[in-house]
């Protein structure tokens, strides 16, 4: 196979991402963050990025492609579950939980994933492989990634927990029930009465410990 140029369309997800890429996906996420999936073209993204209609064609082959590389390139700055921990071990299923949370919380702070989730919610009834695809390249490898984690803390008997995946959705829902989706559906006032942040995280990680921590353990039920 011929290496991808910008006079050869080339799968997008399968090369590195060359300057123009780059100009595209900021232009594209500018543009469908304000104008929804039908409004925007590939000629609007080729003249918000200051690039021919043609190369964005070469690059990535249709808007579908480049809301997709969009999405994929939105989704890998997320820091993951509990960074470090695979290499160095030995964290507890407290500093894991809590670590995860402030993931989540300063993903949705520090990026679009707001207004991401917004354009998610408008458009998937009209295009339905929207949010098919916004899970499939972010939602669901994060829910994988933590449950992950927790089958490693349930191996080292520091979990009590039969369905990890189950779990790491309740977790996350603990969190982003507070976070996120107040925010996402612009509850201005509901928002504004939410306890503190840090309080969200304490307390989504004593109910979850209070359900999967090991009988005797601290924070267990049992």
């Amino acid at each position: 196979m011929a290496a991808p140029t910008d006079d050869a369309p080339a799968a997008a997800a399968d090369r590195p991402r060359s300057p123009s890429d780059l100009r595209i996906l900021r232009a594209a996420k500018e543009l469908f963050l304000a104008d929804r999936y039908a409004g925007v073209s590939l000629e609007r993204v080729a003249e918000r990025a200051g690039l021919s209609r043609q190369t964005v064609y070469n690059r990535f082959g249709s808007k579908e492609a480049v809301f997709r590389e969009m999405v994929r390139d939105h989704w890998s700055a997320f820091p993951g579950p509990d960074p470090g921990a695979d290499d160095e071990g030995g964290a507890s299923a407290e500093e894991v939980l809590r670590a995860f949370a402030r993931s989540l919380r300063s993903f949705a702070d520090e990026t679009d994933q707001i207004r991401f989730a917004r354009l998610v919610v408008a458009e998937s009834d009209r295009v339905p492989w929207i949010a098919d695809e916004f899970h499939r390249l972010g939602k669901g490898p994060v829910v994988a990634a933590l449950a992950g984690r927790l089958d490693a803390l349930v191996r080292d008997g520091l979990l009590c927990c039969p369905d990890t995946r189950l779990a790491a959705r309740q977790f996350m829902g603990l969190v982003q029930e507070f976070l996120v989706w107040p925010r996402v559906m612009g509850f201005t006032e509901e928002y504004s009465a939410l306890p503190d942040t840090e309080v969200v995280i304490d307390e989504a990680v004593r109910t979850f410990l209070a359900r999967y921590a090991p009988p005797g353990a601290a924070g267990s039920a049992a």
